[in-house]
């Protein structure tokens, strides 16, 4: 069998090097728009051979990382699939995107997410061990063919994925709490330190509070911006809530309520009862 995969950023990278591991497919083929990207995925291994769009076409397993807004258009362009090509979409918001495939498609098409990831991009930033152990998270696998769900759960775990089932709107939601939320607010944060007088003199004292906390906003603004926009609603729903906590956290600062700020901290310390 062959792979191909189409996009070879960090996702797209260490899936290569991950499905090399499995040793399921005979080749493994890439494609990505930026010739730059193609030669460092040909020089560090991540696939066999990069090769042109229709040659990706005839692949028996087609897997989509790229930008959010490419991912309908890419799947929709392709035509004359076999009953048993999949394509596998692990794009990181997933309702608007099975929106719009086409009826034609919708059988081939698996939405898939992998919540695995960090805060480089490019690939260079590629690691053959990304998904291993992590969450799979498949969305509204009614939809898709039972030979197209079964192979992909086959990959799946082969690559060491624990895999969840889930439908697309659920996740969008979920998705912006545990994922999109840190992220814009750990730009947030950025920002909020590169707008003082002398940025220069604050970082020179982080530590590693402020390292982990400032950590995602390294990721990719394109990236990112293309996810804000495909969740926006679910996102705007969880900055607002984010501001209701924080602004509870203010307020007993300001007017010193120190035993209501203990019992607001105390009660954060709970997540960790779950993780």
């Amino acid at each position: 069998m062959q792979a191909g995969i189409i996009g070879l950023g960090l996702i797209g990278g260490s899936l290569g090097l991950a499905l090399r591991e499995t040793k399921m497919f005979k080749r493994i083929l890439g494609y990505d728009k930026a010739a730059l990207h193609e030669q460092q995925a040909l020089s560090l291994g991540l696939v066999d051979e990069c090769a042109s769009m229709e040659e990706i076409s005839q692949c028996d397993v087609i897997f989509i990382a790229v930008p959010l807004d490419f991912v309908a258009p890419i799947v929709n362009a392709f035509s004359d699939l076999t009953p048993t090509q999949t394509i596998i979409d692990l794009g990181s918001t997933k309702h608007a995107i099975h929106e719009l495939i086409e009826s034609k498609m919708r059988k081939n098409y698996v939405g898939a997410h992998p919540m695995s990831g960090t805060e480089h991009s490019g690939p260079k930033a590629a690691q053959k061990d990304l998904f291993k152990n992590k969450i799979l998270i498949l969305t509204d696998i009614d939809k898709s063919g039972a030979f197209q769900i079964a192979f992909a759960k086959e990959i799946f775990v082969n690559l060491g994925m624990q895999i969840i089932k889930m439908d697309s709107a659920s996740h969008d939601e979920h998705i912006a709490y545990i994922s999109h939320l840190p992220h814009i607010l750990s730009f947030a944060l950025a920002n909020t330190v590169l707008a003082q007088e002398k940025p220069e003199n604050i970082l020179a004292l982080i530590g590693g509070g402020f390292r982990s906390m400032s950590r995602l906003a390294n990721s990719s603004p394109i990236t990112w911006k293309d996810i804000f926009k495909h969740n926006k609603d679910h996102l705007l729903h969880s900055l607002t809530d984010f501001e209701k906590h924080f602004t509870e956290a203010k307020e007993y600062v300001a007017k010193e309520e120190w035993d209501k700020l203990i019992a607001w901290m105390k009660k954060a310390n709970e997540l960790h009862n779950f993780l």
